[in-house]
């Protein structure tokens, strides 16, 4: 589980098995964790944050698009179950 980014109490990662899917990042805190999709960035699952915060991490992954879906393209390469 590469880890890509920490901001705050947040961490960003990667499951190692999951390259088939569309480019996404795990988020956690503590015992709370979500994924978002990357290239058109929207929650894809949530166990246990709230709506604000929910938000708060969506903007987050806005802002980090980028340096997101490079290092989602660095692991995987870009045969990751996308279209070129």
């Amino acid at each position: 589980m590469p880890t890509v980014l920490r901001i705050g109490p947040y961490r960003f990662y990667f499951y190692s098995h999951e390259p088939n899917e569309p480019p996404h990042v795990h988020i956690d805190r503590d015992n709370l964790t979500a994924k978002f999709w990357l290239e058109q960035v929207g929650l894809a699952n949530n166990i246990g944050f709230n709506a604000k915060e929910l938000r708060k991490l969506q903007m987050i992954v806005q802002e980090n698009q980028e340096i997101l879906l490079e290092a989602w393209n660095g692991y995987f390469g870009n045969s990751s179950g996308r279209e070129s």
